[in-house]
């Protein structure tokens, strides 16, 4: 969904553990919240948003890092808060002096991302955010093991004598190129719909 903004945040979103690395470089709205830097990101690389995410940030006013995501009553029982991802804003985390947070995507793969802010610039007339500025490499599947199991499932889709190269290329539905990614491809989902389908 396309959001009218005055200021515009500019992050570069990098897949820790990728080489060469996969990223994304993103321009959203200013007012922003949690939740919808977290569906842009879902859309830009690539991932499907089925699983769990969490951001990790210092809060510039306590000096201290805070957990942001969608509250989980079984995680909170181990006495960890997590701050409603749709109730904050990154206007109030992010600034030149605090530019980067961690992302998590899906707590059993743990996809580890670096969301570093860029730079902070005037929204351009005619222009629409959010939007794929640039990026690199194609997003890894769902559930394939994380970055380890990733790189393990490219190994065996490039060796067709190793004994599982079958089954694999079957798992990913046929021919799958890393290489490919383009920016311009990218389509953001309405964050509000999204969220409404998981508060539900």
């Amino acid at each position: 969904m396309v959001q009218k903004t005055s200021e515009v945040y500019q992050f570069k979103i990098s897949l820790n553990g990728s080489k060469p690395l996969i990223w994304r470089r993103i321009a959203v709205p200013s007012n922003y919240s949690f939740w919808d830097l977290h569906v842009a990101i879902q859309d830009s690389m690539g991932w499907i948003d089925y699983h769990l995410h969490m951001f990790e940030i210092k809060n510039p006013k306590t000096n201290r890092k805070v957990e942001i995501g969608i509250p989980d009553e079984e995680y909170e029982t181990y006495g960890r808060r997590v701050l409603p991802d749709y109730k904050e804003s990154i206007s109030k985390y992010f600034n030149e002096n605090n530019r980067n947070a961690r992302y998590e995507y899906d707590f059993g793969d743990s996809w580890i991302h670096t969301v570093k802010l860029e730079k902070i610039f005037p929204a351009a007339i005619g222009e629409k955010y959010p939007k794929c500025i640039d990026g690199k490499i194609a997003c890894p599947p769902e559930d394939c093991g994380g970055i380890y199991g990733y790189y393990n499932m490219l190994s065996i889709l490039n060796d067709p004598r190793n004994e599982e190269h079958e089954e694999m290329k079957e798992w990913i539905g046929g021919e799958f190129n890393p290489e490919i990614f383009n920016p311009y491809s990218v389509l953001f989902d309405d964050p509000k719909v999204r969220l409404k389908r998981i508060l539900e």
